[in-house]
């Protein structure tokens, strides 16, 4: 296991990189992401064809490998939450929050009573399905389940401070490819409007005890690194795909470059 969950580096202050998974579909990433360097990955189920028992799979592996699974769900529904969080989940991505009372929804769907209403399931993989009489296992799922909710819209955004007090969130994640284009500046992410966005919920983050995420910025050491300093401790740095594509054309732009005989 790793030398501090997820959880436990948020709580000592400290930066957790994930990676996005989109294209690998068996448990070897789990080794890879570990390798890489990352703390947690992320199974896409909101823009990958992931069935629920291939996510489960690798999120059950991961946890056995030391690195922390969490789950994108496709939509708001509480059974793609309670699912995913029954079969090895340690946390879930819910996109497109633009109110207080949806991320109240969200909590009361991934927490156990009294913080919530998610159904107890008893042994499963999150725990490695070790025997915890069930008046500590559900404390203990609350305490270890990370919720992260993603700011995708203006409204979102004019709407941070009131979601940020909702009890029962960890973090408050900022979508920069869809803010960005709600905000009618698609991929602009150098745009003062979108670090006008950061910082407002950066602000409300910290008078609110949450952790501000950063989605959609890759491969810009500058712009992430200015976005740790302004707070930021769950960054998303990359995704499964770009890096073979990225590996590909290096290796393919270098032999076309060569000279033929």
């Amino acid at each position: 296991m790793p030398e501090k969950s997820m959880k436990e580096k948020f709580a000592a202050g400290e930066l957790v990189l994930c990676m996005n998974l989109r294209l690998a579909r068996s448990v070897d990433i789990a080794m890879v992401a570990k390798a890489g360097g990352y703390d947690a990955l992320y199974v896409d189920m909101q823009h990958a064809p992931y069935s629920i028992e291939t996510t489960s799979t690798i999120c059950a592996a991961s946890i056995g490998i030391g690195i922390t699974p969490l789950v994108r769900t496709p939509s708001h529904d509480p059974q793609w939450m309670s699912r995913v969080l029954d079969g090895g989940a340690h946390g879930v991505i819910l996109p497109d929050v633009n109110t207080r009372a949806q991320a109240e929804a969200i909590v009361a769907a991934c927490r156990f009573p009294p913080l919530g209403k998610r159904s107890v399931m008893g042994l499963g993989p999150a725990l490695g399905y070790r025997a915890v009489p069930l008046a500590e296992l559900n404390p203990k799922l609350n305490a270890e389940t990370a919720v992260i909710v993603m700011l995708e819209t203006a409204e979102a955004i004019e709407n941070c401070e009131a979601i940020a007090q909702v009890d029962g969130l960890d973090v408050l994640l900022i979508g920069s490819g869809d803010l960005t284009t709600d905000l009618g500046i698609p991929g602009q992410v150098d745009h003062p409007r979108l670090r006008a966005a950061y910082e407002r919920v950066a602000a409300a983050c910290k008078a609110h005890n949450k952790v501000l995420g950063v989605g959609g910025i890759r491969h810009n050491v500058e712009l992430q690194g200015t976005l740790v300093k302004l707070g930021a401790r769950f960054v998303i740095a990359g995704t499964d795909t770009n890096y073979v594509l990225a590996g590909a054309r290096q290796d393919t732009e270098a032999l076309r470059a060569l000279k033929l005989s």
